[in-house]
């Protein structure tokens, strides 16, 4: 059976998305931050990367995009709301004196991939 058009390039998007997850860890873990999720499913939506360093516990948003620009144009703010509630639950189930904060890792091709540590603040 051939898949429609929309159908296979989904399939791409999607299999290019676990790619640049995996690359993301590598790097992170390169980093020495350790891996504590990956597609962290909750009720406000999904994380994909969560991390930590230290007393830090990092949201890592991963973009793969044909360039620089477009992966940061990438996180809408109404992306970042959902990662912000989606943290609030994380954080919920850690210890009182633990730091939260929200990178992006921005993969594009022909580049070695770029970790923007605190991205973000609410």
């Amino acid at each position: 059976m051939v898949r429609p058009a929309k159908q296979e390039r989904g399939a791409r998007a999607y299999e290019r998305g676990l790619w640049a997850e995996r690359l993301a860890r590598w790097l992170l873990r390169a980093k020495l931050y350790r891996i504590v999720g990956e597609r962290v499913k909750t009720r406000a939506g999904e994380v994909d990367i969560v991390a930590r360093k230290g007393k830090t516990l990092v949201i890592v948003e991963v973009k793969a995009r044909r360039s620089l620009d477009e992966a940061a144009e990438a996180v809408s703010p109404r992306q970042w709301g959902r990662l912000l509630r989606a943290a609030e639950i994380l954080l919920a189930r850690e210890p009182e004196n633990t730091f939260l904060r929200f990178d992006v890792v921005q993969i594009v091709p022909g580049h070695f991939p770029r970790h923007l540590p605190d991205a973000w603040r609410p």
